[in-house]
């Protein structure tokens, strides 16, 4: 086994004792609802969770009040179950946008990596409704991304792959030319060190970014024409012992993606023709740094390892100055903010559960709760409305 991968393994097996421990305690499984959740006025003001349960994936949804709390609303059944990387503790499908919202057409995504399959789901307010359950194209899906009319999922096994969908009338069709194989070295050991972290479309939905942490030591980048078909093959950016795993961008459509064994946000610019160049490496200090999210000039980092979340500003020459470190409960990983900046939350893998913080305008954080998520220890994928 590579030094770098039984590094990381050993950063993440650090948190499996407190894992196992709060795993016995977690809150018993919620049913889908028979019906339709009790209306709320909360103004779409919501906050939704995925749990990856591997008897079968749910999606809690949670009603976000005035000052951040939030208070569990229903639990929705995905129609497909949840899976679980081999070596993993804090995050089973060790990846980022495992959940997605599309705002365009107020749906939400969600993978089911157990069942190889995508839920698709209506969202008023802080309720859902179930649209739709399709293949996802592959094995083991763990990322999906919306632009327009056009879905792309990212599949973890078997090499990893993507696969692209049109949205017509609120359902996914699959297009069979939309379907790119990665062959990463997906199966080295740990398995969740080395699978695809994140696809994502680039902001004006040219490019398609796909990370493939250790299985790659790579950013690769597709292009899309103006008809949106999809490139044979894409711009590989590899660098040897690299590991890109959850990735943003920032005011200037520039990638910003979290690297799991430099421990840090690495900023890159995006050429048209697919080539990156690094603008801004910004280490965090801590470990296991491998989920973030941003707004404005702001960008938090979690640490899975460290359980914290690392606070970033970006000046005007595109530098990550390091503001400091936030401790989470046990396991940090994927996170999300709101549409106004207000409020970030973060999912800690380890203690199954939310934390929700305060964000000021200088980039610090206030706390303000710990939510308990059913089954929610090893989960992944989280959306804040």
């Amino acid at each position: 086994m590579p030094t770098t991968t039984r590094r990381f393994a050993r950063i993440v097996q650090a948190a499996v004792t407190v894992a196992l421990s709060t795993a016995a305690f977690a809150v018993p499984a919620t049913a889908a609802p028979t019906s339709p959740a009790p209306p709320a006025d909360h103004h779409g003001k919501a906050v939704f969770v995925q749990n990856d349960r591997v008897e079968g994936n749910q999606v809690i949804a949670y009603s976000r009040e005035a000052d951040g709390s939030l208070h569990k609303r229903a639990v929705y059944g995905t129609g497909g179950k949840g899976g679980v990387l081999g070596g993993s503790v804090v995050d089973h499908l060790a990846s980022q946008g495992s959940l997605t919202y599309d705002s365009q057409h107020k749906l939400l995504y969600a993978v089911n990596a157990g069942s190889n399959t995508v839920t698709v789901f209506s969202v008023e307010g802080d309720r859902l409704q179930r649209r739709q359950v399709i293949e996802s194209g592959g094995v083991f899906p763990v990322s999906v991304t919306a632009h327009g009319d056009r879905v792309f999922v990212l599949n973890a096994r078997e090499g990893g792959s993507i696969q692209g969908f049109r949205l017509k009338e609120g359902k996914l069709h699959r297009v069979e030319a939309w379907h790119r194989a990665l062959r990463l070295n997906t199966g080295a050991t740990p398995e969740f060190t080395h699978t695809p972290g994140q696809v994502a479309f680039t902001p004006e939905g040219s490019q398609l970014v796909v990370t493939t942490k250790l299985g790659g030591n790579s950013i690769e980048i597709f292009h899309l024409n103006r008809e949106g078909v999809l490139s044979h093959k894409p711009v590989v950016d590899s660098k040897p012992g690299a590991q890109p795993f959850g990735l943003t961008f920032d005011a200037q459509d520039r990638l910003v993606v979290a690297d799991g064994v430099e421990d840090a946000l690495l900023t890159f610019r995006i050429h048209k023709d697919g080539r990156t160049t690094l603008v801004d490496a910004a280490p965090t200090g801590q470990q296991a740094t491998c989920w973030v999210s941003r707004t404005g000039n702001h960008f938090f980092a979690s640490n899975a390892g460290s359980s914290t979340v690392t606070r970033f500003l970006q000046n005007r020459e595109a530098r990550l100055e390091r503001l400091g470190n936030t401790p989470t409960g046990t396991g940090t990983v994927d996170s999300s903010i709101t549409p106004d900046g207000r409020f970030l939350y973060v999912q800690t893998g380890g203690a199954g559960a939310v934390d929700a913080f305060r964000i000021h305008a200088d980039g610090s954080l206030t706390k303000i709760s710990t939510t308990k998520v059913p089954d929610g220890v090893g989960g992944e994928g989280i959306v804040a409305l």
